[in-house]
């Protein structure tokens, strides 16, 4: 994939399939250490142990549409080609935890891409489901809640047209006041 955004948003979607009512995402840059660290965690259906060493494996999909699934497997050999390394836990019953780690510099890491428009995308797919997507750069820390947001919005849907304009906005302001790019 040309963006690790998108890996984020396979493995969102996944999440979504396994009935997921809380999915966290978590990005830190840590440009000091020159490393990229992806820490997605849901609170689904998981997956036993020997489901969760066939995910790894891009002949092995649950899908019916086609023969292989390559999200998991690709995400982790991008991680792995640049410097760093990839670990999944799940457990049935309590959800799955995927972390990827990438050398920060490294000159074959893709792009981490357009965060608001996948946080944004991820939000639309489930409006029942809550989110917590936090971003750090060095020691700066954006955090988004939709738990609380939804608390706010007092019955107007969180996918509501005006609301998504918003959350887009607020998202890309947000990173920009962390990563200091205005």
């Amino acid at each position: 994939m040309r963006e690790l955004s998108l890996h984020i948003l396979d493995i969102a979607q996944n999440s979504i399939k396994a009935e997921a009512e809380c999915l966290r995402i978590v990005v830190i840059e840590n440009l000091e250490t020159d490393r990229l660290t992806i820490k997605i965690k849901d609170d689904g259906i998981g997956m036993d142990s020997e489901t969760v060493r066939k995910v790894i494996d891009p002949f092995y999909t649950t899908r019916t549409t086609r023969k292989v699934g390559l999200g998991i497997p690709l995400f982790k050999l991008s991680a792995e080609q640049c410097g760093g390394y990839f670990e999944i836990k799940s457990q049935l019953g309590s959800g799955t935890e995927i972390t990827a780690v990438f050398q920060h510099s490294h000159i074959d890491r893709v792009p981490l891409g357009d965060m608001p428009e996948t946080i944004i995308t991820i939000i639309n797919a489930c409006e029942n489901m809550d989110l917590v997507y936090t971003h750090t750069f060095n020691n700066e820390t954006f955090t988004l809640n939709t738990k609380e947001i939804k608390k706010l919005l007092d019955g107007v849907p969180i996918n509501n047209l005006d609301v998504i304009k918003w959350l887009r906005e607020y998202i890309s302001e947000g990173l920009a006041e962390i990563i200091g790019v205005h």
